[in-house]
């Protein structure tokens, strides 16, 4: 499944949003929200790259903290 966004806010204040794989016509887009997420809630930012071994794809984790 492609061009899917998933945002998580955890009890700690955390943001987090994990991706699947994003189309090219939508990658510029999801780039951008994500920048404007950790703009907006200022705060440290990690981005992570998360290997699905079952499905053998990548998707990206980015999570903001506090």
């Amino acid at each position: 499944m492609y061009d899917k966004m998933s945002i998580t806010i955890l009890p700690d204040g955390t943001i987090k949003i994990e991706t699947n794989k994003i189309s090219g016509p939508n990658h510029l887009s999801a780039e951008k929200f994500v920048k404007a997420v950790n703009e907006l809630a200022g705060g440290d930012t990690t981005a992570t790259r998360k290997v699905v071994a079952m499905h053998n794809h990548v998707q990206d984790a980015h999570t903001h903290t506090h």
